[in-house]
């Protein structure tokens, strides 16, 4: 079997937002988190998902599990190691989905074979046959790849590939693990390969590219020229070190770019801004202003001659359209005098779905967020969205009540009610400011080892009433977790971050295992 397009200029889109991006120190997502966002990718057109890895935990393999039962479209992918127990363990998640994916790897470069594997070239080529040769005999359709192939021999490449081919795999997968390579070079390896292995051509050749020097999505292109037809990427380029391959990079590059690139994704662009915000959320990793598609800054204009231009005619300046990722005008049309119908209306329109419980809980927010600021947004209510989702994934520690007093004279110090376990637990606390006063009250109701590592507040939109987006990252034992939140207020929206970094901290600590105790400070 294979799912290679009969439309040769088809461009098939694999994302790794799950399962490589969620790799990235700090983006560990719930499981509510990863259901909503495999969700997103399926109904924005994505061709496969990779769930996740699901030996490597038993909240990986209940996330793999459940996401295959849901799919409606997308091929759900699973990771494993060149070993029958990974293989076995990743069939287990899978064999409920409509289109299951068994994905395998090995290193096959020297330094990946003697300081890895200790292994050597024959000995690699024999695993390559008995672990695909197996995952096959599972499943009819098989992804392998030779883990940091862009600084495998070249000869031995080709040889490796080879036995993949050979021993059933439908996939072959190019990776370049620590982004090494440059687009001649990714070019060169895939028309090699095509050129040189035996039934390659009857496989989908894919590319998976890392951003260690800045040229992810230019590595994919130019493997997409040479013939690869599956590009691995992620939402906002998340991912491991400096990230992976941006998913809306590449495929607003093909749409943007067809004249000279004449291939296509069956993605739907106009999803692109809602899959940015919610991987935003879940992971905790902000946007940068000035990425490229989905940053704040992206189509915004502040040189006087850009704005003439613009103004004249938006192609001056503009080499797409806004809405063509999702992207709508911030008109000021809700207040607090807006109705449910109203905000429901304004939801459909930023293509927001929720259930009947989790509109009521939105929709009282919103309310107070309009007693709060005068003019609400379009961002104003995705941050609040995405906020409450988040909030609500991680409810083991919830804030019930929090003042701080602040100033020149007074003792910066925080009141603050913590609902842990549903038991309420209250404590007062001083610090340097309010934020520090606040967050050591938090630490004198949880107790933890995590240090604060990143504190980071940014607006949603300009004006002294703006919410305030804070971004908080904690490091624990070698465990890294993100927590952001929205508020009017700064204070109030510092101290949610950091609880939701703590919950946050107990899945990583329990992967997903709803016992794991919190420990109070005496």
């Amino acid at each position: 079997m294979t799912d290679a397009p009969k439309d040769a200029s088809r461009v098939l889109i694999f994302d790794t937002t799950l399962r490589d991006g969620e790799q990235s120190p700090g983006a560990t997502m719930t499981l509510s988190e990863k259901l909503a966002i495999a969700a997103l990718l399926d109904e924005m057109g994505v061709d496969i998902i990779e769930a996740g890895f699901p030996i490597a935990s038993d909240g990986d393999f209940e996330a793999v599990s459940e996401i295959a039962k849901q799919a409606q479209n997308a091929v759900i992918c699973g990771l494993a190691r060149a070993a029958k127990g990974d293989i076995d363990r990743a069939w287990a998640a899978l064999e409920h989905a409509k289109k299951p994916r068994i994905h395998t790897f090995i290193g096959t470069s020297p330094l990946h074979r003697q300081h890895q594997l200790a292994m050597d070239k024959e000995q690699v080529l024999r695993k390559i046959e008995e672990t695909v040769g197996h995952a096959r005999s599972l499943c009819d359709n098989v992804q392998w790849s030779p883990m940091d192939a862009t600084r495998t021999e070249r000869d031995y490449l080709i040889e490796t590939v080879k036995v993949a081919v050979a021993s059933g795999a439908t996939t072959i997968n190019i990776p370049d693990t620590v982004g090494y390579t440059a687009p001649r070079e990714s070019a060169e390896i895939i028309r090699d390969l095509l050129a040189n292995v035996p039934g390659l051509d009857k496989c989908v050749v894919a590319t998976h590219c890392h951003n260690d020097l800045g040229m992810a999505t230019a590595n994919a292109l130019a493997a997409v020229e040479a013939g690869a037809r599956q590009i691995e990427c992620t939402i906002n380029g998340l991912g491991e070190r400096a990230g992976n391959t941006a998913l809306e990079e590449v495929v607003m590059a093909l749409k943007v770019r067809r004249d000279i690139m004449p291939y296509h994704t069956g993605v739907d662009a106009t999803k692109i801004m809602r899959a940015s915000r919610l991987v935003a959320t879940a992971s905790g990793f902000p946007v940068q202003f000035n990425k490229a598609i989905v940053g704040k800054n992206a189509f915004a204009h502040e040189s006087g001659i850009h704005q003439d231009g613009v103004l004249k005619n938006a192609e001056t300046f503009e080499i797409m359209r806004p809405e063509d990722v999702g992207l709508s005008a911030n008109a000021l049309v809700m207040g607090k005098h807006s109705g449910r119908a109203a905000f429901r209306a304004k939801l459909k329109d930023l293509g927001i779905e929720l259930g009947d419980n989790a509109f009521q809980e939105a929709f009282v927010r919103f309310k107070a967020l309009a007693d709060q600021k005068k003019d609400v947004y379009d961002d104003d209510i995705v941050a609040l969205v995405e906020d409450e989702r988040t909030s609500a994934a991680n409810d083991r520690i919830r804030i019930k009540f929090l003042r701080v007093i602040c100033g020149t004279s007074e003792p910066r110090s925080a009141d603050l009610t913590l609902t842990i376990d549903g038991v309420d637990h209250q404590t007062t606390a001083q610090g340097d400011g309010p934020v520090d006063a606040a967050f050591a009250a938090v630490n004198k109701l949880v107790k933890h080892e995590g240090v604060l590592k990143l504190y980071q507040v940014n607006a949603v939109m300009d004006g002294i009433d703006a919410q305030a987006t804070v971004s908080v990252k904690l490091e624990e034992d070698g465990r890294f977790v993100t927590g952001s939140a929205a508020d009017t207020d700064t204070v109030v929206a510092s101290t949610r971050a950091y609880v939701i970094a703590l919950n946050r901290l107990l899945v990583r600590r329990g992967k997903n295992a709803p016992n794991t105790t919190i420990s109070l400070v005496g």
